[in-house]
Parts: C-alpha cells; sequence; structure tokens
C-alpha cells in the first residue's frame, strides 16, 4: 500500500465476481466491474504491486495501463477497446476496465499500491 496525498489505496480483485474493490485507508471507496483471463490464459491469484502506468498504450489496452509484479508473464490492470468484454473471461490474464474506470482509477493509486487477486 502507498499513499498519495496521504490516503492509502489498495485493490482487490474477485475473478469470481468480475470486480476490482479499490479500498481508501481500509475502506470500500469504489466497485468497477471487470472481464478476466480465460481458461486458457487465467488471470494470475496472489498478492501483488502496481510496478508502472501507462497513458494511452494502445490497441487492446484501452486509455490505461497498470502494470503488475505477477510473475510469469506480463500481467495489467487496463482499459479495453472492446466494452462488450467486461464481465467476461475472455482476457489472457489481464484485469480489463471500461475506459472511463481505468481512467478514474490510474489517476488515484499510486505505483507500489497493493494488489491483491483472488
Amino acid at each position: 500500500m502507498q499513499t498519495k496525498n496521504s490516503l492509502i489505496y489498495s485493490i482487490q480483485i474477485n475473478t469470481t465476481n468480475h470486480t476490482l474493490t479499490l479500498l481508501r485507508n481500509g475502506i470500500l471507496y469504489k466497485v468497477y466491474p471487470i472481464a478476466i483471463g480465460k481458461a486458457s490464459t487465467p488471470t494470475p491469484k496472489g498478492r501483488f504491486q502496481i510496478k508502472n502506468k501507462a497513458i494511452n498504450p494502445g490497441g487492446a489496452f484501452g486509455a490505461r495501463w497498470l502494470g503488475l509484479t505477477a510473475p510469469g508473464g506480463s500481467y495489467g490492470i487496463h482499459g479495453t477497446n472492446n466494452p462488450s468484454s467486461i464481465g467476461k473471461n475472455i482476457s489472457n490474464g489481464c484485469v480489463r476496465l471500461y475506459n472511463k474506470d481505468v481512467i478514474e482509477l490510474s489517476n488515484l493509486v499510486p505505483i507500489h499500491t497493493e494488489v491483491v487477486i483472488i
């Protein structure tokens, strides 16, 4: 967990419910609908951190990229150029959000924010 403007944010991703929950100072702040990895390329589970951020990374990554420290590949939380994918198990392991949601999230959370995926 890291601070931004003296606030501590953390992220919890529930792959069963297709939700990303943003906590601020340990209290529920916002819940976003997500898409996750398909059976052949599942979203990794565990405790990670945001390691990098990018604005307008291009292509299927939508408006923002938040790279994760997850081992075994290049996993991240990002926007999408396919909004109908949200709520589905469809990605190559990344967590997808609507572009408006990933922009909001990216503006709130700093590098090193804790991300727990269950």
